[in-house]
């Protein structure tokens, strides 16, 4: 998945921009979802917080508080080192390169969805190491969407990758987290935060 979204960096705001390869893709109320969004994001209590798969940053730059943000890739830790000041980590999210309760809350977005069963389970012990509270924000299951795929993704450049991805209702996130409280459900995102 780490070429993927390498290559992907330049064009990955296009997505939430419904520009490029997005322009023509048929999402009702996505723009005015995607502003609820933002707002619920801004509106977690300020804190210390690791990004972990921040990308360029297009959400990152919505958490209130002291944010880390944190990428395997490097082209895309450039993208949000140009509109950016936080500090930036390349490290991997299964290795996580800090200190045990090094922050107030682990954030990431668009991540855990694609991580099959074995690295999910990798990923939430790193994350509840290094915060008592863990946000996960990712796609809403809606109608045309099947739970669980692997997608063919096409980019810019014309080169395909197939991606795992799955989508979720709220509370199924929030059940599968463990005692999670839902701070988004949308057509389109779903928000948990789960404490340790």
């Amino acid at each position: 998945m780490e070429p993927y979204y390498e290559r992907r960096s330049a064009e990955y705001d296009d997505w939430y921009l419904g520009a490029g390869l997005f322009a023509a893709r048929d999402r009702p109320g996505w723009d005015e979802e995607l502003r609820e969004l933002e707002a619920a994001i801004s509106s977690l209590a300020p804190c210390a917080t690791l990004d972990v798969a921040s990308g360029t940053g297009f959400v990152t730059r919505h958490l209130p508080g002291r944010i880390v943000a944190m990428d395997a890739s490097a082209a895309m830790l450039a993208e949000s080192r140009r509109r950016h000041t936080h500090p930036l980590v390349r490290a991997d999210a299964f290795a996580l390169p800090f200190p045990s309760d090094s922050f107030d809350r682990v954030f990431t977005g668009h991540f855990y969805g694609h991580l099959y069963p074995d690295r999910r389970a990798r990923f939430l012990a790193e994350a509840r190491r290094l915060a008592p509270e863990l946000v996960v924000l990712d796609a809403a299951l809606h109608d045309g969407v099947e739970p669980e795929q692997v997608q063919e993704r096409i980019l810019s450049d014309g080169s395909s990758h197939r991606v795992f991805k799955r989508y979720f209702t709220a509370g199924q996130l929030a059940e599968e987290l463990g005692e999670g409280r839902v701070v988004f459900d949308g057509r389109w995102f779903v928000g948990v935060s789960s404490r340790r």
